[in-house]
This record gives C-alpha cells, structure tokens and sequence, in this order.
C-alpha cells in the first residue's frame, strides 16, 4: 500500500524506489551519504505521509548532503532488520554501504536538525 504523498517522492523527485535488496546494496554503494525512506504501512501508521513531507525539506536543509530513495513494502523488513532500526517511518542513513544510523518515527524539527550531522559525520560530533 501506498500513500500520494510517499508517490510523490518518486514521481515529483525522482527518488528512486528500490524493490529488492540488490537495488538497495547497489544504492546504498554509491559514493556519497545515503538516506533511505522506510515508510511502513500509511494506513496503519499516519507519521508515515508526515516523514515524507519532511525528508524533502531535510535534503534541501542539508544542501542535498545525501541522495534519497523509498524502501518498497516488499522487502522493508529486511532493511529495517539489517539496519537494526525496527519502527516505521524511519530514515535510515548509509555510506559506503554501510547504515550509519536511523531516525525511527516523526520527530521534531530541532531533532532532525541535531541529528542528522551526528550520524552523517560521527566524527565532529
């Protein structure tokens, strides 16, 4: 199941949906910061559509410091698993691909804010 607002990711952005974990592994390896979107089921979790109007305004935020793409249904128990972040919505965070951290469920702006450059850059924090 999906959401418009999850949709639009895709479609307006251009963000790549990835529905196995090859498309995730080959994603995630790319150079650069990485942030996949897990949504969870929307009809069951509401925070869901919010993450995904927030994520966009957090890759401007951050300059677009990283890529972004959405975890399809079918296989976001695994990215979640081996990530060791287990709520939805989440953010998860990669480089080298590698998951660097996660931001389970919606959270305030400042949150976000402080968080973020911590995992992205867990050596100046």
């Amino acid at each position: 199941m999906t959401h418009p607002l999850i949709d639009r990711l895709v479609t307006d952005f251009d963000w790549p949906r990835l529905s196995t974990m090859h498309d995730v592994a080959a994603f995630v390896a790319a150079p650069g910061a990485h942030c996949l979107f897990v949504p969870g089921d929307p009809r069951r979790n509401l925070e869901s559509a919010d993450v995904a109007v927030i994520l966009p305004e957090l890759h401007m935020t951050f300059q677009r410091a990283f890529d972004c793409a959405v975890v399809a249904d079918a296989i976001e128990t695994q990215v979640r698993t081996a990530a060791n972040v287990l709520k939805t919505p989440s953010l998860i965070f990669y480089r080298d691909g590698l998951p660097l951290g996660g931001i389970p469920k919606v959270r305030d702006w400042d949150d976000y804010i402080a968080r973020i450059p911590r995992i992205l850059n867990p050596r100046a924090a």
